[in-house]
């Protein structure tokens, strides 16, 4: 682990085990999934009077143990980020400015720059491997939490939970070239898996959501990447300027990628060559909403010549904790970021778009939502399905 456990120093720490916790506060559905062992963050300190004082009065909710949610002590967490600059980075910065200040005096929160970004960032936190926090998003965070590491790379994450969903309003955008449109006459994905037209498509590298994005897409159609290779057309993965300069120059006919509003190579894309903006049907949004997706309106305008509204889906970035993180902490950090949404938007542009009533639900959490999360949720009448 990056943020070496106290634990280890020998010091005393309470632990206070999760499976307690959840029989003192009644906790069911989404988050008895959570089982095992849960201990204090690193350096952490707990009121010794947690789980005592809930068994008093728990009502068969978390919301019931909501009085035991005060720390006592200083509490060390690490945040996993991407390089300085990223916007991961950037969100990572702006929610540890409002974690620490509901943290007791002394708290400190470490950014590090060791995630993998949102499809591998699960891998970090499970079990707290190398950080407490980490950003990621909700498709992934399902998809991780849920399949095995032979049904997904980047599976087995057993340990994680969720602290808050929504965050962002980035979705799955398809773009065909008008060039591409004016020969064939299709304005839908749909058309042309139907006819089997051999489209070349161009998508992000391996391990984005990008291109896993594009996968899904293929899959809620019930194709693969090598299904449009037999019909003989072709999947390029490369970077970011290489899609925009192949698209500008027709050596393609579509791409799928995964981003938000003002995305630089799209931007610069749709102002220097002819695109076709592509709304999947609403069978395939269901669809893709059934695999950890949700539903996004791409508002007119966001790109240039985009005259009508586009109903798309996107996974949202969520907040992931290690699964074993004290209740306590987890209630407190998801109380900072609900209660301080205007300094996060200031910080972060794109948070604007996140609302606290429904950060619990499971559409933006991806994984089980922490007990500790569940308990401020309930506690404000928020969604916490």
């Amino acid at each position: 682990s990056l943020h070496e456990n106290p634990k280890r120093k020998g010091e005393n720490i309470m632990k206070i085990t999760r499976r307690d916790f959840m029989k003192v506060a009644g906790v069911v559905g989404a988050a008895a999934a959570l089982a095992g062992c849960s201990g204090m963050a690193p350096g952490a300190e707990t009121a010794t009077s947690t789980a005592a004082s809930t068994a008093a009065s728990a009502a068969g909710s978390v919301a019931a143990a909501t009085g035991s949610m005060e720390l006592s002590g200083p509490i060390q967490l690490t945040f996993a980020a991407q390089e300085v600059g990223t916007a991961a980075y950037n969100y990572a910065a702006a929610l540890q400015s409002v974690m620490v200040g509901q943290l007791p005096s002394g708290s400190t929160i470490d950014i590090t720059t060791t995630s993998p970004g949102g499809v591998g960032a699960p891998m970090v936190v499970n079990a707290g491997e190398e950080c407490e926090i980490v950003m990621s998003n909700a498709g992934p965070a399902k998809w991780s939490y849920e399949k095995s590491p032979s049904e997904y790379d980047y599976g087995g994450c057993t340990e994680i939970a969720c602290i808050a969903g929504g965050l962002g309003h980035d979705f799955i955008n398809i773009m065909f070239t008008q060039k591409f449109v004016d020969a064939t006459g299709y304005k839908t994905f749909e058309e042309v898996v139907a006819n089997k037209y051999p489209v070349k498509m161009v998508i992000k590298k391996n391990g984005t959501l990008g291109e896993l994005s594009a996968e899904k897409v293929c899959e809620a159609l019930g194709i693969t990447f090598d299904d449009i290779e037999s019909w003989g057309g072709h999947v390029e993965k490369t970077g970011g300027d290489a899609i925009k300069s192949g698209l500008q120059d027709d050596l393609y006919d579509m791409t799928i990628d995964h981003i938000g509003k003002g995305q630089s190579n799209t931007t610069e894309l749709c102002l220097t060559h002819d695109m076709f903006d592509v709304e999947l049907n609403e069978d395939t949004r269901n669809k893709l909403c059934e695999m950890g997706y949700a539903p996004v309106t791409v508002e007119a305008g966001t790109w240039n010549k985009q005259d009508t509204d586009i109903e798309t889906v996107g996974s949202q970035q969520c907040i992931l904790v290690d699964a074993n993180m004290d209740a306590a902490v987890a209630y407190n950090l998801t109380k900072a970021v609900c209660e301080n949404k205007e300094a996060l938007a200031t910080a972060v542009a794109s948070l604007e778009y996140f609302d606290p009533t429904i950060a619990g639900g499971s559409g933006y959490t991806g994984c089980p939502l922490h007990p500790g999360a569940k308990a401020y949720y309930e506690e404000m009448g928020y969604d916490c399905d």
